[in-house]
């Protein structure tokens, strides 16, 4: 079994803001989801790709072990076109690298420590790019639900930290640049440099300090939306119930809201909901592990009739004088699923101009939210122009 770092670099959002939640979450045991499965065959397929597009294996290496991969449940024609355009683009980034410093090099799925910051601290970098001035991060994404931001990132951060201290006596390195590859975002590339010198005073006037603190469990609890989202302990956790209860204390004197107190409170209240539906799932796991809660019970939900044997029932209906063609409806697969069935790029060059986007629908975001603010008038003036 692999091991796991107490204060890893893909936690670091989390035990840096909120430092007892490092302890708090041992109580709880790890979990997996079908997405991170996914997101781990993809990271082996990336990994395999890009060693043959840098050279590193043969290509009749690369067929053999891609087959195998290709055996497991979420290898598609999507999940290999991320993996060419991610191997491509480590590639591109390479000869970059080594037409201004010859003896550059790529490492790739590299363990790196920076436990002289954070103890006991280290992590696996997908993809190092080593040079003279500047070492390069890039850290492949499957997910597509959440845009990764590279910016101010503390996972990158810990990443290019570890790096610098694996490899800073082989060159005279200046600068990190740390990119976050997401393919299936649009192939969106989010990118961010610092100069070592404010990196490693990030890592000893920031990380290290509050590193003490997690490792020990101390600290103040900061939850939030984001720093809960993937917690462990969310659900039990009394600061963040603490937290999201205080709101219900903070109701405006008025009799009626104001819109700007309405988008107070919506601003307060972002992670209620999750905290809820949280809730709700603890309950209804106690429950049905046989433990009582009080005032709680679980019930048979609703259900919709369905057939018990398609085939038979298709027999039936013809043994009874229907029309075959009369009980089956054809309707197109979605673009979604023919991308992923037949890949992006070929469904694209196959439909060219049959794909379109039409505007989304206005939908309320906070300020920080980095999409463009939807202007009414400035549809009604694109409407006329049409």
């Amino acid at each position: 079994m692999a091991k796991h770092a107490l204060l890893s670099a893909s936690g670091a959002h989390r035990w840096l803001e909120c430092t007892p939640s490092a302890l708090l979450e041992l109580q709880f045991p790890q979990s997996t989801s079908e997405y991170a499965e996914e997101g781990t065959a993809a990271h082996e397929l990336c990994e395999l790709t890009a060693r043959y597009f840098l050279g590193e294996v043969s290509e009749m290496d690369f067929e053999n072990r891609r087959d195998e991969l290709a055996k497991g449940h979420y290898y598609n024609a999507e999940m290999q076109e991320c993996a060419n355009d991610y191997a491509r683009f480590v590639t591109e980034k390479t000869k970059a690298a080594q037409e201004s410093c010859e003896d550059a090099f790529t490492e790739l799925e590299v363990r790196v420590d920076f436990s002289k910051y954070v103890k006991d601290g280290f992590g696996t970098g997908d993809c190092i790019i080593v040079a003279d001035k500047v070492l390069e991060i890039v850290d492949f994404k499957y997910g597509k639900g959440v845009r990764v931001e590279a910016t101010g990132n503390p996972q990158m951060r810990l990443y290019a930290l570890g790096a610098l201290l694996k490899y800073n006596t082989l060159f005279d390195i200046d600068s990190v640049r740390m990119t976050i590859f997401q393919p299936r975002l649009s192939g969106v590339q989010s990118s961010d440099e610092i100069t070592v010198k404010e990196l490693l005073e990030w890592a000893e006037k920031y990380v290290k300090p509050r590193a003490k603190l997690a490792y020990k469990g101390e600290g103040e609890f900061a939850p939030s939306e984001e720093v809960c989202k993937f917690c462990r302990a969310k659900a039990q956790c009394k600061a963040r119930a603490d937290k999201n209860l205080k709101l219900f204390d903070e109701a405006p004197d008025a009799m009626l809201l104001t819109p700007e107190e309405a988008g107070a409170i919506l601003e307060k209240a972002a992670d209620i909901q999750a905290w809820l539906t949280d809730l709700e799932g603890l309950v209804s796991s106690t429950l049905l592990s046989g433990q009582p809660v009080t005032g709680w019970k679980m019930v048979e939900g609703r259900s919709n009739r369905k057939f018990a044997d398609e085939l038979k029932v298709v027999e039936a209906m013809k043994s009874a004088g229907y029309d075959e063609s009369l009980l089956y409806e054809r309707k197109l697969i979605t673009l979604t699923q023919m991308e992923k069935d037949f890949g992006k790029k070929a469904v694209a060059e196959t439909l060219g101009e049959l794909i379109v986007k039409p505007q989304g629908k206005p939908t309320l975001a906070p300020a920080k939210d980095k999409r463009p603010e939807f202007k009414p008038e400035e549809q009604l003036l694109a409407e006329f122009d049409k």
